[in-house]
């Protein structure tokens, strides 16, 4: 029988009503004759509980028992989804990580996935059974260890098994009903989508969109894996949600497919450092050591044999970098004036693959900022994106003019 895989999020498995919920959706896919792969979150807002109760007992964790901990938030509501399904008389077996199992990488809370053996599942359906619950988030080391794939990892969790086993689709049920050209609480004028481009998905999710997990799009767009995003509380027909699929099944798209932001963006300088080759490589590395995640990187004109550096980074991590730079100058690896943070900034992105083959997008959106009286500090571009960075008490203004600009609120 053709395998389906079915992702259903915190939200969607919240109480026993939800997961009963979610189950009548299983049973109807079931009937359709599909077998099915169910990938379950935690229960909405355990993990945070578990979390806490780690940090609580032990702020300097062992990850492996953190993982332990961690992990068991998604094993509950597997269970409770097979309980709740056999009660629906639909043979339904949970699985665990370690039991499928997910072969993942030894980085304990952000490990990766290597391998997903089809055998023992694909052996259950041809016994009878018809769905296989599977824990999210978690796998196994070469160690014998449990491991989790960093939060959000449900969604590459599920994304993987559709790799895996061939899936013909891999749904991703949610609390929203598809993915629109912004957030739709931001500007009222936010439209749901029928289909976006992976790449298009890929740059809105790292750009701050909190549909779908970076790492899951990415898997999805290497192994050509159809995505289907979808509300898990509203009824649902053949065409509901936004389908995830290759560039080449969009007909026509607008040029611009949707607006990002990221309210928690910081911008940070080096005043005064000395321009010499490599420099930058120092200052990147040093970062990176530290676990920044740089994103937007401008360097001034050198002047005298100095120059200044400025690069975009989450507000969470500016002590990390400021610590990192601080101890390369202390050490003599990096000389420098002084060091800027500002961390009142936003980062506002326009995204399209229509961009490839239309001029004027960076133009349109620099004048539209412009009329508004929105200064830009940082720019970056890629082939089918552009981003700012901005005060970030002019965000939703942002947002909301190059929305109506780009008459996002019109399909193609």
């Amino acid at each position: 029988m053709p395998v389906l895989v079915m992702k259903f999020g915190g939200t969607s498995v919240a109480t026993l009503d939800r997961i009963r919920r979610a189950a009548k959706r299983v049973g109807v896919e079931v009937a359709k004759g599909y077998d099915v792969i169910v990938i379950v979150s935690a229960m909405s807002g355990k993990t945070n509980e578990l979390v806490g109760w780690v940090n609580e007992t032990s702020p300097m964790y062992d990850a492996r028992e953190y993982d332990a901990v961690v992990s068991s938030g998604e094993n509950v509501t597997a269970g409770l989804m097979a309980l709740t399904l056999q009660e629906m008389d639909v043979p339904a077996r949970s699985w665990q990580g370690w039991q499928v199992p997910v072969k993942t990488t030894s980085a304990h809370s952000s490990a990766r996935i290597e391998e997903i053996p089809s055998g023992n599942i694909m052996a259950k359906f041809k016994q009878g059974m018809r769905v296989a619950v599977v824990s999210g988030f978690q796998g196994v080391s070469p160690e014998g260890r449990i491991t989790t794939l960093g939060r959000g990892g449900s969604d590459t969790t599920a994304v993987a098994f559709a790799a895996a086993f061939g899936a013909e689709r891999c749904d991703i049920y949610t609390d929203v009903d598809g993915v629109y050209t912004t957030d739709p609480r931001v500007s009222a004028k936010a439209r749901k989508l029928d289909k976006i481009a992976f790449e298009e998905m890929l740059e809105l999710a790292s750009l701050g969109a909190k549909v779908l997990q970076t790492r899951s799009v990415e898997l999805a767009m290497r192994y050509k894996v159809k995505l289907r995003v979808l509300s898990s509380f509203e009824e649902q027909s053949d065409t509901a949600g936004t389908l995830v699929c290759d560039e080449e099944e969009i007909m026509e798209s607008n040029v611009v497919a949707g607006v990002a932001f990221s309210r928690d963006e910081a911008k940070m300088t080096l005043v005064s450092v000395a321009d010499r080759p490599g420099i930058a490589a120092t200052i990147f590395t040093a970062l990176s050591e530290a676990g920044v995640n740089v994103d937007m990187i401008v360097q001034n004109i050198a002047e005298e044999g100095r120059t200044d550096m400025t690069w975009s980074c989450p507000n969470d991590q500016v002590k990390r970098a400021e610590k990192a730079m601080e101890t390369a100058k202390q050490e003599g690896v990096i000389r420098f004036g002084e060091m800027i943070a500002d961390m009142d900034v936003a980062k506002v992105s326009v995204v399209g693959i229509g961009m490839r083959s239309h001029t004027g997008v960076a133009a349109k959106m620099f004048r539209v900022l412009s009329n508004e009286g929105i200064n830009i500090k940082v720019i970056t571009t890629s082939e089918i994106k552009i981003s700012v960075l901005i005060d970030r008490k002019y965000m939703e203004l942002a947002v909301q003019a190059l929305h109506d600009a780009f008459e996002l609120e019109k399909s193609s």
